[in-house]
């Protein structure tokens, strides 16, 4: 049985579609990823996967049970980290993991055992009695996905769970959730616009961009379909045409993407291939500023997929028009 399948999810906001036709599931025990940028639809189908949202369309099973029909149900079996930090600053860590557990009416004789666990998990444990005011940015975030353990749940949803913080803390923040799958074998299904984070996290992930999943695979599946090596040329003003043209019959170029001045080409062997670049542009007078050769990355993939990077520069923008748009809705 899947621990999350969704059919032809579909959710609009008027004219405007948010989640569109999407189909997938996530095995038991797997760490999912969906990856995009900001806007792309992530958090919305999370909110839908959570009971928050109903979808204008389409169906969503977790653990067997229908969100629509089996909301209470759906609700017992999942954990839920929002990617602001919902713990009150004011009380201690160990307050919010109590508060936490009456909430989710764990039963009595249980909570201060669950709690001593999930503190010793997170290593918060010696900071459990200060006040969450002193904790810094990755305590803080440790301390809600805690909150999301505390009654053990089957599938665990992190909404950009390492959004904001800085790449030293993002790491350790990426032990925890391999700690915390290790030790409860629970499904985990995350949202992410850190390409080396869904590298490093999932066993499969997929991307998402304007409502629409492009491709659902493994994150090394879809690298090695790109083709062993990757060769980003940039060139000078002028006429490209026939230089693209003639670049797109070497044989061993499997796929040619173009961003401005920039062509990125995805080769079986790019050490073959760049003389033969430089032959044709010889030959075609075109100028090549500057040219390149690496191993793909979940970069090369997104822009093979969706025909531009991943957008970070409106992220705040977008994530406080969503969080507005939803708190109007729980409204």
């Amino acid at each position: 049985m899947y621990s999350i399948e969704t059919r032809s999810l579909t959710k609009s906001f008027g004219n405007v579609i948010a989640v569109n036709d999407v189909s997938f599931t996530v095995k038991e025990g797997e760490i999912f990823g969906f990856l995009g940028p900001n806007g792309a639809g992530k958090s919305t189908t999370m909110m839908i996967l959570t009971t928050l949202l109903k979808p204008t369309s389409g169906q969503a099973l977790i653990s067997g049970f229908d969100v629509m029909t089996n909301a209470k149900q759906v609700r017992e079996n999942i954990g839920y980290v929002q990617q602001e930090s919902t713990v009150d600053e004011y009380l201690t860590g160990r307050e919010n993991l109590l508060l936490q557990a009456k909430l989710n009416h764990i039963p009595k004789k249980e909570i201060n055992k669950r709690i001593d666990d999930v503190l010793e998990l997170i290593e918060l444990a010696d900071k459990q009695d200060q006040a969450v005011v002193t904790y810094s940015g990755g305590m803080r975030k440790r301390l809600d996905i805690a909150g999301g353990l505390l009654h053990r749940p089957k599938v665990l949803f992190l909404d950009e769970p390492t959004v904001g913080l800085d790449i030293q803390t993002r790491r350790k923040i990426w032990e925890y959730i391999k700690k915390i799958h290790s030790e409860f074998d629970m499904t985990i299904f995350l949202s992410t616009h850190y390409m080396e984070e869904a590298d490093n996290l999932c066993d499969r992930v997929g991307i998402i961009d304007g409502g629409k999943i492009r491709i659902i695979d493994s994150p090394a599946n879809m690298k090695n379909a790109m083709g062993n090596e990757v060769i980003s040329i940039v060139l000078d003003e002028g006429e490209r045409i026939s230089f693209l043209s003639e670049i797109k019959k070497i044989e061993s170029v499997k796929k040619i993407n173009k961003d401005g001045s920039k062509l990125i080409l995805f080769a079986s062997n790019g050490t073959e291939v760049i003389p033969k670049i430089f032959q044709i542009s010889s030959k075609l007078d075109v100028k090549i500023t500057s040219i390149s050769l690496t191993q793909p990355t979940l970069d090369d993939v997104f822009i093979s997929y969706t025909g531009h990077e991943i957008r970070d520069d409106d992220s705040g923008f977008n994530r406080k028009r969503e969080h507005a748009k939803m708190k109007r809705l729980r409204a």
